[in-house]
């Protein structure tokens, strides 16, 4: 069971958003299968930010409603959203959830959102902290943007055959396995 505080108001994170925030008592939350997840922090600056995107890529071609499934698009709207709210570009970390090959007929998009955002944060100069990418699990993500602070469960095989669909969808809650990692 996850230990919240009466105190920490849950923010979930659905494909294609992102959300910033400098409040202590927020913890964002997503559910990721082949989607990445980026959490991003200025530990001075005492503000965080995560998203969740659906695709690598270039969005040069896309209608301004499909753009928002790619990391690009993502990437670049977290950064700026941190920026607004006084993070330093030079101060930014970053710890990346998902990427898991979750339908094994499919190719690895999963795979290929992973490498995406790692070069995308190189390429940005965003130090990466902590990561947890790949494998055929789903993972049920928080983090804890003023502290930094990450935890993620991984999904049972039930649950990540039909991880897809709940990328797709605004997700319900989940039940959570004994199986846990946190990034601090």
């Amino acid at each position: 069971m996850t230990n919240l505080s009466g105190r920490d108001r849950r923010i979930h994170v659905i494909q294609g958003e992102y959300k910033v925030s400098d409040k202590p008592n927020v913890v964002f939350s997503t559910i990721l299968g082949s989607c990445v997840a980026a959490c991003m922090l200025d530990p001075v600056a005492g503000v965080g930010g995560m998203n969740h995107f659906l695709l690598p890529g270039n969005t040069d071609s896309l209608a301004s409603g499909q753009a928002k499934r790619y990391g690009v698009h993502l990437m670049e709207l977290l950064i700026n959203g941190l920026l607004k709210k006084g993070a330093r570009r030079d101060r930014l970390q970053a710890k990346l959830f998902g990427g898991a090959r979750t339908v094994t007929t499919f190719s690895n998009v999963g795979e290929k959102n992973a490498l995406f955002a790692e070069q995308f944060l190189a390429d940005e100069g965003i130090r990466i902290i902590g990561s947890s990418t790949g494998g055929n699990l789903g993972r049920k993500v928080e983090f804890w943007p003023v502290s930094g602070r990450a935890r993620q469960f991984f999904l049972s095989g039930a649950e990540t055959d039909t991880a897809v669909e709940r990328e797709q969808v605004p997700a319900r809650p989940v039940p959570e396995t004994a199986s846990s990692v946190e990034l601090f």
